[in-house]
């Protein structure tokens, strides 16, 4: 698209990248080496940039193991690369996570255990608890996944069903030091929630986990009830010895990279309304309140001529009764956003995925200008029908408005903006 708004949208866009790149944070943050070996274990979306960037400004000798989703596989220094399932865990998230649970295992009181954590780490590494199997897993993240749960709530079920999330791979590496470096993808920036706490103490509960299920009527497997059912099952919590040597940082944020997208709106003369980065809920309800603000702040951007945009960060999510829809959360806010603007003037927007993938990809997130209805007309597509069918990536293919990037190698969760033009 040569439109004007768009190549601005798409520079904000491009800001977001370039402060979420781990080459920026990471450096500083590393620790001191310690007197024995230092493993690495790079999980995640930002996995391959984090280890690289490890790698290049450690002074000593590294080993280890980087766990990505397909499309980042790139190998590092001398550091063992695993690929593994994403969004849904498969047989190669269980390998890495034994993989990663043996490393821990081997360390002594000397050694360190240098986590970098990044979005997808609950996914990729999936060791399933005793009783339980990988299809147990993959039933009950499939089904959360399609609920229209959050992040944190998904993550605290995942926590209890796993041997390495909620603490345990501290707890396998101990007496070593571990010291976990997070990009994070979520509200809030838990590290509980940061690939599910594999070095942090679970502060939620068996029962949290099974009020989660029954909130969205989800019916779990025999093995898997039975697992949140056993008192002895639950998840380490603070004062457990496993953390004694344990350190933890979020390296960069939501709302750090937010931040460096408003700096270079400004650069570019637009006005900044910062919304902030703690959105969650339904994509499409999200986009009702987006459009009237918008239209409320268009009569204002008419009247001092001066171009603005709104900015907003978090998770949105897409409940999904029928399956077979092409789209995600951030270009089903775009097309209701869309549809609540109809062919208004002077209202662009963007929303993507700053992973490159938007759902199940293989869009980032998609672009709205207000020629769009006219041109949908034209070549018979229903935006509302592909609304109501959760299709909006297809309705944004077939419009050319869909931002197509490919896997970031980073992760800092969902960039929206609302730009209005003083025409």
């Amino acid at each position: 698209m040569a439109d004007p708004s768009v190549s601005l949208l798409r520079a904000l866009w491009e800001a977001a990248l370039a402060a979420a790149d781990p080459a920026e944070v990471l450096p500083a943050a590393l620790p001191s080496p310690p007197r024995g070996r230092t493993v690495v274990l790079a999980v995640g979306k930002a996995a391959t940039r984090m280890a690289e960037v490890a790698v290049a400004a450690w002074p000593g000798p590294l080993e280890g193991l980087v766990v990505v989703p397909p499309g980042l596989e790139r190998p590092v220094g001398g550091l063992e690369l695993r690929v593994a399932g994403h969004p849904l865990p498969d047989a190669g998230s269980v390998s890495a996570a034994q993989a990663a649970l043996a490393l821990a295992g081997r360390l002594g009181p000397d050694d360190l255990l240098l986590c970098l954590l990044s979005g997808g780490g609950s996914a990729l590494l999936a060791a399933p608890a005793p009783g339980l199997t990988l299809a147990d897993k993959q039933a009950v993240t499939r089904a959360l996944l399609a609920s229209g749960a959050a992040i944190d709530e998904i993550n605290c079920v995942r926590r209890h069903l796993s041997a390495i999330k909620g603490g345990r791979l501290a707890q396998a590496a101990w007496p070593a030091r571990v010291v976990t470096l997070a990009v994070s993808d979520v509200v809030g920036d838990s590290p509980e929630v940061i690939a599910s706490g594999p070095t942090v103490a679970d502060g939620s509960t068996l029962a949290e986990a099974r009020a989660v299920l029954a909130r969205y009527g989800i019916d779990a497997p025999p093995a898997v009830a039975a697992r949140l059912r056993d008192p002895a099952a639950e998840t380490p919590k603070p004062g457990d010895q496993g953390f004694q040597h344990s350190d933890y940082q979020v390296v960069t944020s939501p709302r750090q990279v937010l931040a460096s997208v408003a700096v270079a709106a400004r650069g570019l003369g637009l006005e900044v309304v910062d919304l902030g980065v703690d959105w969650t809920g339904e994509a499409r309800e999200v986009a009702h309140t987006m459009a009237a603000q918008a239209l409320e702040a268009r009569v204002e951007v008419r009247a001092s001529g001066r171009a603005r945009v709104l900015l907003s960060g978090g998770e949105l999510t897409v409940t999904q009764a029928t399956a077979g829809g092409r789209g995600g959360p951030n270009a089903e806010f775009v097309l209701a956003l869309g549809l609540a603007l109809a062919d208004t003037p002077g209202v662009c927007a963007l929303a993507a995925d700053t992973d490159g993938i938007d759902g199940s990809g293989p869009p980032a997130g998609a672009f709205w200008t207000p020629e769009l209805p006219a041109r949908a007309r034209a070549l018979g597509l229903d935006l509302g029908a592909a609304l109501a069918a959760h299709d909006s990536h297809g309705a944004f293919l077939t419009l050319g408005a869909a931002l197509v990037t490919g896997r970031t190698g980073t992760n800092v969760n969902d960039l929206r903006a609302v730009l209005l033009l003083p025409a």
